[in-house]
């Protein structure tokens, strides 16, 4: 991954393949979100913070998908985050892919369907998150305020998002957001899940402009 401001982003090759993928990318995410809460064991951390902000603000849950988007934004400033188009995708398209995908989806009947809901939304969270970061388009608010982590503290992935997580299930759960195993399971998982995937969906770029300079 390589760290760019958002015209250099613009100007790096491959958008072909780039634009697209950013696009998938997200809208799986969306729809792996919704598959995560579908099962109910449990969804993500962030979701559950969504969910309790839903509750509390008497909103959908896409729209304070998209609440907390923008707020998390602010989180940026000290952290010197770069953000780009997938940044402003993130924010309009994540929350409406998981809504739509809530009018589709149907429920899950029985542990075992809400068991492979789960395995399911899981690895394909962590797939569309690596997918949407791999076209280096910039990060979404939230995996912003990790990779800004990272590169800052120099800890892994997994230690960094198990972190995040943690503190953003407690505020959710405190909101009303339902908590469970699958909430704990996501937590453990989603770090490893992501540094697997995202060296193997990574667009590598042709082109570096000269302001571009590896991400730590």
């Amino acid at each position: 991954m390589i760290r760019m401001n958002a015209f250099a982003q613009v100007r790096a090759g491959r958008k072909a393949r780039r634009i697209p993928q950013l696009l998938v990318g997200l809208v799986g995410y969306g729809a792996a979100v919704m598959m995560l809460v579908e099962a109910g064991l449990g969804p993500a951390g962030w979701s559950v913070l969504t969910e309790g902000t839903a509750k509390s603000l008497g909103i959908s849950f896409g729209w304070a998908n998209n609440l907390i988007s923008l707020l998390v934004l602010l989180a940026w400033i000290p952290l010197r985050e770069l953000p780009g188009l997938g940044t402003l995708l993130n924010v309009a398209v994540i929350g409406f892919a998981a809504d739509a995908t809530a009018t589709v989806l149907p429920r899950p009947q029985g542990t075992l369907a809400d068991i492979g809901y789960l395995a399911l939304g899981l690895l394909a969270l962590a797939f569309f998150d690596a997918l949407y970061l791999g076209a280096q388009f910039g990060a979404g608010p939230r995996d912003g305020i990790m990779t800004g982590l990272v590169r800052l503290t120099r800890l892994p992935i997994a230690a960094v998002r198990t972190g995040i997580e943690t503190v953003v299930t407690g505020v959710g759960w405190l909101l009303g957001g339902t908590v469970g195993v699958g909430t704990v399971l996501i937590a453990l998982c989603m770090g490893p899940l992501v540094g697997y995937f995202l060296p193997h969906v990574a667009v590598r770029l042709p082109v570096i402009a000269a302001e571009e300079r590896p991400a730590r």
